[in-house]
């Protein structure tokens, strides 16, 4: 499918009229833009820019703040639990996690639960503010109700990704941010876009029948966890899943399960929800808590290095380290820009002609 190339800040003056253009402050706008476009940045298309109309049509439907008054509602020295009062979760996250980070520089470590929240795009944006205050960072969130788990047919959970970010010397951090579904349901609306099928264990028909068409959501079928099958682990992607959604949720007070608000607009919450919102589950601890921050770097190099010498099965592709193909994405893409592919671009454009505001491809920058 072809793609067009734009400018980081093309796309991201565009991202913030948008989000101005629903009601939302300067500040957030900037903010909420700056975590999309980190995702378009790092090459997970699936999370940027593409989403934009998503949380458009979540404000439209009344199930956005655009000026929410995001409190702390339970606190503690090290802990917090985060009130984001229906706010875009792309501004919510960010302030918890500043609250975590500022506990962990006072007492080590700090954790903060949310609820009240919506879709915090990608995780590694968050624990990733950690590791500039040279801390490791955590992030987390529960997500609409696709997966099912092991041994079922019924949506309970969500893609429910989490993020781990370790500093490093001379290499870049260590990121391990991965949804716990076999995959995200993205990655299925990218195939949908490109008219692909999609690999065999990522989902199942309605009857629990393995399939590679990408829209079998659509007709029933259910995301499968990390692992497929019961015989390929899928009980571990289960358990990573359900600590995900109780850390997020059953720990914040938002909605967990399948009680969990979908992130499609045409698709309305179910009754008598037990919580508040989507949850997140956000933290950081200091390195120097355990040891010098040097030397933890330095063996964090050593780490890196001596997992990029193994020996591969094929020389033409060694071990990757978690994390680096996204760095590597970001630094080309500061450069070269972030490709968009066209049905992504017609989707903004008109966007753009339902708010009022210049379509992407006219769209100027100062």
């Amino acid at each position: 499918m072809n793609s067009i190339i734009f400018q980081e800040d093309k796309l991201r003056k565009f991202t913030e009229a948008v989000f101005e253009k629903i009601g939302c402050s300067a500040e957030h706008s900037s903010l909420a833009a700056d975590v999309l476009l980190a995702s378009d940045l790092r090459g997970i298309d699936s999370h940027g820019v593409a989403r934009l109309s998503g949380y458009v049509r979540l404000y439209q439907k009344g199930r956005i703040n655009p000026n929410p008054n995001i409190t702390i509602a339970h606190e503690t020295a090290t802990t917090a639990t985060v009130d984001g009062d229906g706010g875009l979760g792309l501004v919510v996250a960010p302030f918890a996690m500043k609250l975590a980070i500022e506990k962990a520089e006072t007492y080590g470590s700090g954790w903060v639960s949310v609820r009240n929240s919506n879709h915090f795009g990608i995780a590694g944006y968050h624990a990733l503010e950690a590791v500039k205050k040279d801390m490791i960072g955590f992030a987390m969130t529960n997500a609409s109700p696709l997966v099912a788990p092991t041994f079922t047919t019924e949506r309970l959970l969500g893609t429910n990704p989490m993020c781990y970010a370790f500093p490093a010397g001379k290499h870049e951090p260590v990121v391990v941010d991965m949804a716990t579904a076999a995959a995200a349901n993205g990655k299925l609306e990218i195939a949908q876009r490109a008219g692909k099928p999609i690999p065999e264990g990522w989902v199942q028909t309605q009857t629990g029948e393995n399939t590679t068409d990408a829209h079998a959501l659509k007709t029933g079928g259910s995301l499968l966890t990390l692992g497929s099958d019961r015989d390929h682990g899928s009980h571990k992607g289960f358990g990573l899943s359900a600590t995900v959604d109780i850390l997020s949720a059953v720990l914040s007070g938002a909605n967990y399960g399948p009680w969990v608000p979908p992130f499609v607009a045409f698709l309305d919450p179910l009754p008598d929800l037990p919580g508040q919102g989507i949850g997140h589950f956000l933290g950081a601890m200091r390195v120097d808590g355990f040891r010098p921050i040097e030397e933890f770097k330095a063996h964090m190099d050593n780490w890196i290095e001596r997992f990029k010498s193994a020996k591969p099965i094929d020389a033409a592709q060694p071990v990757i380290i978690p994390g680096e193909p996204e760095s590597e994405a970001e630094r080309e893409r500061k450069i070269s820009g972030i490709p968009l592919v066209e049905p992504v671009v017609r989707d903004l454009d008109e966007l753009a002609v339902s708010l009022g505001i210049a379509a992407l491809s006219e769209f100027k920058t100062v």
